[in-house]
């Protein structure tokens, strides 16, 4: 039970720093600089 805890804040834990270095981490997958992965990013959806 204890264990089950752990793991899944550890994985949340581990989603919200992903979600906050996504700009960072995607630039870097993606070879692109990092003004135009926020760029694309943030643009407005419609």
């Amino acid at each position: 039970m204890l264990l089950t805890f752990l793991i899944v804040v550890a994985v949340v834990v581990a989603a919200v720093v992903v979600w906050r270095r996504r700009v960072p981490l995607l630039a870097k997958l993606l070879g692109q600089p990092e003004s135009r992965v926020d760029r694309q990013l943030n643009r407005r959806r419609e």
